[in-house]
């Protein structure tokens, strides 16, 4: 299957829900070809960076067959369970956290990125979708997308096919790191891999090596 991007979309920093949250959850499809720089795609902002954005979150790709099965679970939701309904920068066609592994590294377009870690939903997608469910739904799915870190900069526009250049990692599909984060279920091998994986975000790194030291 011809995996590609399907739209690329970016977002401003604005009011988000009854309190007016600054946030850049919402974001805009794209049609012309976007420069993707170290700390993300040239125009795209976030608001609160303690816990968005930087070096690790800096690209957010989400797969476009999860929206339809969304669409069936919260058809009340259903015209804004589109791509980029959930703030992802790229959504990809061809691609699921099966098929997704911890390091692998993507040619898009003329830019080099790097799978590094899994999307860990925040309040801001309740306020979203005005459903206080939707966090622990994204959660318990496993339907969470994932961040690219950039390993070369360049320009990617939808349509532009998603390459597989190198898979450092075998044995970590992203499905299995958001299990082992969201369930507490890990083997003592797969937390002695994490804590050393260098491909991994620095954050799930110290997790491990903090359940390492727990387990001692």
């Amino acid at each position: 299957m011809r995996i590609k991007i399907h739209s690329v979309q970016v977002g401003r920093i604005a009011p988000l829900g009854p309190d007016a949250v600054p946030s850049g959850f919402v974001k805009q499809s794209v049609p012309y070809q976007v420069d993707v720089a170290k700390l993300g795609l040239i125009g795209d902002e976030q608001a609160d960076l303690t816990v968005h954005g930087g070096p690790d979150k800096a690209v957010y790709g989400y797969a476009m067959q999860h929206y339809r099965t969304w669409r069936a679970e919260y058809p009340e939701h259903a015209d804004a369970l589109v791509p980029g309904g959930f703030g992802e920068n790229l959504t990809v066609d061809g691609l699921v956290e099966d098929d997704v592994f911890v390091g692998d590294v993507h040619r898009i377009g003329s830019a080099l990125v790097q799978v590094c870690q899994p999307r860990q939903p925040c309040f801001k997608l309740a306020l979203h979708f005005h459903d206080k469910r939707l966090p622990k739904a994204m959660v318990k799915s496993g339907r969470a997308g994932w961040y690219y870190r950039v390993l070369e900069a360049g320009q990617l526009t939808a349509g532009d096919e998603v390459e597989l250049v190198a898979r450092p990692q075998h044995s970590f599909p992203l499905s299995r790191l958001i299990t082992i984060i969201n369930r507490n279920e890990a083997t003592s091998a797969e937390i002695i891999a994490l804590a050393a994986m260098p491909e991994l975000a620095p954050g799930l790194r110290d997790f491990a090596q903090n359940r390492l030291r727990t387990c001692d």
